[in-house]
């Protein structure tokens, strides 16, 4: 785990080097220091040579000096290494959610993987930042005043053999318990985050139906768990500095006894005493270090866990079986498709679909809510990939082409219709980054916008709000709808994304569409069969099968389901 984190340190690498050997001469030199004062003391404090006390002074005070600007040279390098670690985490863990297909990312909430992005590299990087001069210091401080205080006396020095095992035990005792609370923690900070995004995203929603008291009682519950976890977590690691505190001090006062004692019979100066306890002070200083280490470094290896299951996961939608083939037509093929979203689904969400759809049709598919029309189409652009059977496009599997020429070639407007922050100009933009102002306009015409588009304060260059919340539903359709175009796409699917424009603006748009884009595969899921019954063919889905394929009349002639929805909604509109 550790060694898989630190290998993403990269051009970061020679900043953590420079901190470590900062670090160690830091405390090299501040650990001659008590060696200098009890020359002090004993050679010149008690034989009166002021000469050698100002000598040694000056010697001190350089020590001092040199372990001064190496202790601010590892506080800058160790920032750098972990600030840059943090920047390669965030860089490859966005890179591997780039990859990701629909189903990796089903795998993980999106609150969690916002929390792994931000918190958890947050913990990592502040580990490294803060946590790499106590962890070379520490261990570094502790063998060489351990050495040094054995060579001053190794009597008192045994004191040691008991103060360690019993610190070693207390600080295990702690870290094995408050590590799983820590993983804990971080679960708990995905649910807040989780309940925050649901709220914000839906907050028109919630103050429509009046559900601010009970979005905030799903709040306080979260909230009120992600305390009790951290209480618990802190509670328990606070314990680290009193179990330290503890035998640093029972340590220091058995030195003392048996330092005096020693002085008493004459086989220790008090100099050499004095000498002894800075020592033991610096061993014990750095064993304190090394327990907060240990602590930070068991809530970076519990967040760093979660940076590495994101890391790790295999996009399950790759390139390996692509050749250098290319959509030329838009011919579509559907042979003995199955699909589950997981592989362990006891059903099918689409059972045995075949059907086959020629380049330049137009192909309608109607179903009744929840009969997987989504889906279906998803599997074309290869956002989820089929669990058996073949998808064909100009007679290749859809395997066959390489993801990133695949989905330029076919446009898909979802029926989540999303804009991003920016202009207008830039959210078309996304369909054709180079694209002429003609040829935007042209698209916007096509699917109605220009419509619109001229009554806005600035034209293209009006600022989209998040999620274009400064334009109608309608108008977001038809901009999306642009924007697909923009693309020229061998193959246009629309996901019921005319469900907010007006029958009438609906029917311009099919029919621009049919004068001005006849060699486009066109597949349009609706639930108005109004939206469809001009098609060259409808597909009719029931519970993930194909109930019926035909033309509106034929369809409306023999097909039980089709019949049932064109009644209700012919009922529906004589009411």
């Amino acid at each position: 785990m550790v060694k898989r984190i630190f290998s993403f340190l990269h051009q970061y690498k020679k900043y953590a080097i420079l901190a470590v050997i900062c670090v160690v001469a830091e405390s090299v030199f501040e650990l001659i220091i008590p060696l200098i004062m009890a020359d002090i003391v004993d050679k010149g404090v008690a034989t009166g040579d002021r000469e050698m006390i100002f000598l040694k002074g000056g010697q001190m005070l350089i020590c001092a000096a040199l372990a001064l600007v190496f202790g601010i040279g590892s506080a800058r390098f160790s920032a750098l290494a972990g600030q840059g670690l943090g920047a390669e985490l965030r860089k490859e863990e966005y890179r591997r959610l780039q990859a990701f297909s629909f189903s990796n990312i089903d795998n993980f909430r999106v609150s969690s993987l916002v929390t792994r992005l931000t918190s958890d590299i947050t913990n990592v990087q502040n580990s490294i930042s803060t946590g790499m001069r106590p962890a070379c210091r520490g261990p570094v401080m502790l063998v060489i005043a351990t050495g040094v205080a054995f060579t001053l006396n190794a009597q008192l020095a045994l004191v040691f053999l008991v103060a360690l095992p019993l610190l070693a035990f207390l600080l295990f005792e702690i870290i094995s318990h408050v590590r799983p609370l820590y993983t804990r923690m971080q679960g708990a900070i995905d649910m807040v985050n989780r309940i925050i995004q649901e709220n914000l995203t839906a907050v028109r929603v919630v103050k429509a139906c009046v559900r601010g008291d009970y979005e905030r009682e799903k709040f306080d519950k979260v909230n009120e768990d992600l305390v009790d976890i951290s209480r618990k977590s802190f509670r328990l690691s606070a314990l680290n500095m009193p179990a330290m505190q503890f035998v640093m001090y029972g340590t220091i006062l058995a030195i003392l006894w048996f330092g005096g004692r020693l002085i008493g019979t004459g086989e220790m100066q008090v100099g050499e005493l004095t000498g002894f306890l800075s020592y033991v002070l610096q061993i014990l200083k750095s064993l304190m270090m090394i327990s907060n280490v240990f602590m930070m470094m068991t809530r970076s290896l519990a967040s760093a866990s979660r940076i590495v299951e994101v890391i790790d996961e295999k996009p399950e939608i790759t390139d390996e079986d692509a050749g250098d083939i290319s959509v030329e037509r838009g011919e579509i093929e559907f042979s003995h498709v199955y699909f589950k979203y997981k592989k362990e689904a006891a059903e099918y969400v689409l059972s045995d679909i075949s059907f086959h759809i020629g380049a330049g049709e137009t192909v309608g598919i109607i179903g009744q809510t929840g009969s997987a029309k989504s889906t279906l189409v998803q599997l074309i652009p290869r956002l989820y990939d089929v669990t058996e059977g073949t998808i064909f496009i100009d007679g290749h599997p859809v395997k066959e082409y390489p993801l990133e020429h695949l989905r330029d070639a076919i446009a898909m407007v979802l029926q989540k219709n999303t804009l991003f922050s920016g202009s207008l100009l830039e959210n078309l933009r996304w369909g054709k980054e180079d694209a002429t102002m003609e040829e935007i306009e042209e698209v916007c015409q096509i699917a109605c916008a220009d419509e619109f588009i001229g009554r806005l304060d600035h034209g293209y260059d009006t600022e989209m709000g998040q999620g274009g919340v400064n334009v109608s539903g309608g108008q977001k359709q038809r901009l999306c709808i642009a924007r697909a175009l923009l693309k020229k796409p061998k193959v246009l699917i629309l996901d019921d994304s005319t469900s907010a424009v007006d029958t009438a603006t609906e029917g311009r748009i099919r029919q621009m569409m049919a004068n001005k884009l006849p060699q486009m595969t066109k597949i349009i899921i609706a639930q108005r069969i109004s939206s469809v019954r001009h098609a060259d063919k409808i597909i009719v889905l029931d519970d993930g099968k194909v109930s019926g394929i035909g033309t509106h009349d034929k369809l409306l002639e023999n097909n039980e389901i089709y019949q049932e929805i064109y009644e209700s909604q012919k009922e529906g509109a004589q009411l």
